[in-house]
């Protein structure tokens, strides 16, 4: 099985990763922490003038912060 973050392991790892995310940012403090993450990297806006460096880092952090918030989301699921 693929999971979010492209590599492949077996269905049961991947629900307990999922599990595990949701279990660890299901707190208010780690939502809040969380909301943190998402304001520096998914809604921060570069502009015009940002670099072809800072624009491929920018971009890792968003993926990671995305493959978080989507096991958060698997492991409501089941």
């Amino acid at each position: 099985m693929v999971g979010c973050d492209g590599l492949e392991r077996s269905e049961t790892k991947e629900l307990e990763l999922n599990r595990l995310f949701n279990g660890v940012f299901s707190s208010e403090g780690a939502k809040e922490c969380l909301a943190y993450l998402r304001s520096i990297t998914v809604n921060y806006v570069g502009g015009p003038n940002i670099t072809p460096n800072e624009l491929m880092h920018r971009e890792g952090s968003r993926y990671l912060v995305g493959i978080i918030e989507q096991r958060i989301e698997k492991g409501k699921l089941k």
